[in-house]
C-alpha cells in the first residue's frame, strides 16, 4: 500500500455535526420533539421531524442569532432545550513552543498552511439555551499549549461533540475527551496521548453506544492508531484495538442490525468491529486515500468513499467475516465525490457531492447513476454536510447560501436561502428547528 504522498495532504480538514428535560428519553420520530445527539445527529443527517423550515434569509424566520466566541467547525448538537458545541479561542505565543516534526516517505514534511502549534489556546463547551439562544455556560476545559498545527483554515473544535442526555462528550484529539454535566460541571476526562495528524488538525467526532463513547484515533503513519471505547458514565477504558490505518478524519457509524457493527473508514482498511468489545468482524480493501467524510449507513449496507486524490465508494452489505472485498462489496463507483463533505443516503438514493455542489444520485442497493451533473444556481464551495428531511436535500455553502435541492431522481433546485456568514459547520434539525453555526454566530430558524 502507497503511503501519504505530499500531493495528498493540499487542502483543509474542516470538520471536518427528544422534546425532553436533560436526562429524558431520546426520542428519533416525526413531530417537533427529536433531539439531535451527535454529529449529523445518528450520523445520518437525516432527520425525521415534520415541519422544519426550508426558507429563511438573515431576517426572515430567524428565531434568534448569539454571538459566540472563538473559531470552531464543531456542529451544534441538542438534547431537550439545551444545545450544545465547541469553540476555541487563540492565544498569545508562547517561547519555543513548536509542532512535532512530520514526516513522509521518510522525508520531513510541513504542510504550508499548517499553523499554531506555537501559541496558547482555549478549548471549550458552550450550552445555549434552545429556545432563547442564551448562553447558560461555557466552560473551559484546556488552556495552553497544543500538541500539534491544524490547517489554517480550520479549528481546534472541529470534532462535534455529543449527548446521552445526562452528560455532554467533547473530544479535542491529544488534548483529551471531556465529559460535562449539563450544568457544565466536568466529570471526567479520558487521555489517549498525543495524537500526530500531519498538522492538519483533528475531525473525527465522539459516537456514543450502549453506554460507551467510541474515539477513532488514526495517526500519521498508522503505526500507533487505534479505536478505543471508555465508559461513559466514569471514562474509564472499556477496550482498545490497535489498527494499522494512517491518519483519518472520518467519524465511524453504527450499523444496526442481526448484530451492530461499528464501521471505521480508513486508507488501508475499511475495519468493522463490535462495538461492546472492539472485537474485528470484517474488513475490506481502503478506501487508498483521505478518510475524511464519513460512512453513510442504509438500505442494509455501510457506503464508504474518499474524494482526494482519488474519487471512490464501495457500497459493503453487513454480516460477513474476515476479507468481505469480494463477497459483499454490492457496488463501486468513482466519480462525484468531495474531499471533506460527506453525502447523504435518503430515501433508498445516495447523493454524493463535490467541494463545488456537483450532484450525483445513486440507487443505494445497485449503484445505479439516475443523474449526475446537478449543479446549484451559482458558483459555490462547499465543508458543512447536506442535511435531509420531508423530500429535501439543504446544501450549505462556505458563502452561507442554503440551497434546498429536491429529493429524488432529477435534480431540482426549489430554493436558494442565505444568511450572509460563511458557513463551515453541519448544522443541526431539533423542535422544529434548524441551528446554523455561521463563522461567528449561531442561528436558530424556525416559524415565529
Amino acid at each position: 500500500m502507497k503511503r501519504y504522498t505530499k500531493s495528498m495532504v493540499l487542502a483543509s480538514v474542516l470538520g471536518l455535526s427528544l422534546a425532553a428535560l436533560p436526562g429524558g428519553a431520546e426520542k428519533s420520530g416525526t413531530g417537533a420533539a427529536a433531539n439531535w445527539p451527535g454529529w449529523r445527529g445518528t450520523g445520518t443527517g437525516v432527520s425525521t421531524e415534520t415541519g422544519l423550515p426550508d426558507e429563511w434569509s438573515d431576517s426572515k424566520n430567524v428565531l434568534w442569532k448569539t454571538p459566540l466566541p472563538g473559531r470552531g467547525h464543531s456542529s451544534p448538537v441538542v438534547w431537550g432545550n439545551r444545545v450544545f458545541l465547541t469553540t476555541a479561542i487563540e492565544g498569545e505565543a508562547i517561547p519555543g513552543a513548536k509542532a512535532p516534526v512530520h514526516t513522509i516517505d521518510g522525508q520531513v514534511f510541513k504542510h504550508p498552511d499548517s499553523m499554531g502549534a506555537d501559541k496558547k489556546h482555549t478549548l471549550k463547551v458552550l450550552c445555549l439555551d434552545r429556545d432563547s439562544g442564551q448562553i447558560l455556560w461555557e466552560r473551559t476545559v484546556h488552556d495552553g499549549p497544543v500538541y500539534d498545527d491544524r490547517h489554517r483554515g480550520s479549528s481546534y473544535a472541529s470534532p462535534t461533540p455529543v449527548t446521552d442526555g445526562k452528560l455532554v462528550y467533547a473530544y479535542f484529539g491529544s488534548e483529551g475527551l471531556h465529559a460535562l454535566d449539563f450544568s457544565g460541571k466536568p466529570v471526567w476526562k479520558a487521555s489517549f496521548g498525543n495524537l500526530g495528524t500531519v498538522g492538519m488538525g483533528v475531525g473525527t467526532s465522539p459516537v456514543l453506544y450502549k453506554g460507551l463513547v467510541i474515539v477513532q484515533a488514526d495517526t500519521e503513519d498508522g503505526k500507533d492508531s487505534f479505536i478505543v471505547a471508555v465508559d461513559a458514565k466514569t471514562g474509564k477504558e472499556k477496550w482498545r484495538a490497535p489498527r494499522k490505518v494512517e491518519a483519518s478524519w472520518a467519524t465511524p457509524v453504527v450499523m444496526e442490525g442481526a448484530r451492530a457493527e461499528l464501521v471505521t473508514v480508513g486508507n488501508q482498511k475499511v475495519i468493522a468491529y463490535d462495538p461492546l468489545t472492539g472485537k474485528e468482524l470484517w474488513n475490506s480493501k481502503g478506501v487508498e486515500s483521505n478518510a475524511i467524510p464519513s460512512p453513510l449507513k442504509g438500505e442494509g449496507f455501510v457506503v464508504v468513499y474518499t474524494g482526494y486524490p482519488q474519487r471512490r465508494v464501495y457500497a459493503i452489505r453487513t454480516g460477513g467475516t474476515g476479507d468481505v472485498f469480494a463477497s459483499h462489496v454490492a457496488w463501486t463507483f468513482d466519480r462525484g465525490t468531495a474531499y471533506v463533505p460527506s453525502g447523504i443516503l435518503y430515501g433508498g438514493y445516495v447523493y454524493f457531492l463535490t467541494g463545488r455542489g456537483i450532484m450525483t444520485c445513486v440507487d443505494a442497493k445497485t449503484g445505479e447513476v439516475k443523474y449526475n451533473g446537478g449543479r446549484v444556481p451559482v458558483p459555490a464551495t462547499f465543508t458543512a454536510s447536506p442535511l435531509a428531511f420531508d423530500g429535501k436535500i439543504l446544501l450549505f455553502s462556505e458563502d452561507g447560501d442554503a440551497f434546498v435541492i429536491k429529493a429524488g431522481v432529477e435534480h431540482e433546485v426549489l430554493r436558494t436561502n442565505s444568511l450572509g456568514e460563511p458557513i463551515f459547520s453541519t448544522p443541526a434539525a431539533s423542535a422544529g428547528r434548524l441551528f446554523i453555526r455561521t463563522d461567528k454566530h449561531l442561528w436558530a430558524i424556525g416559524a415565529k
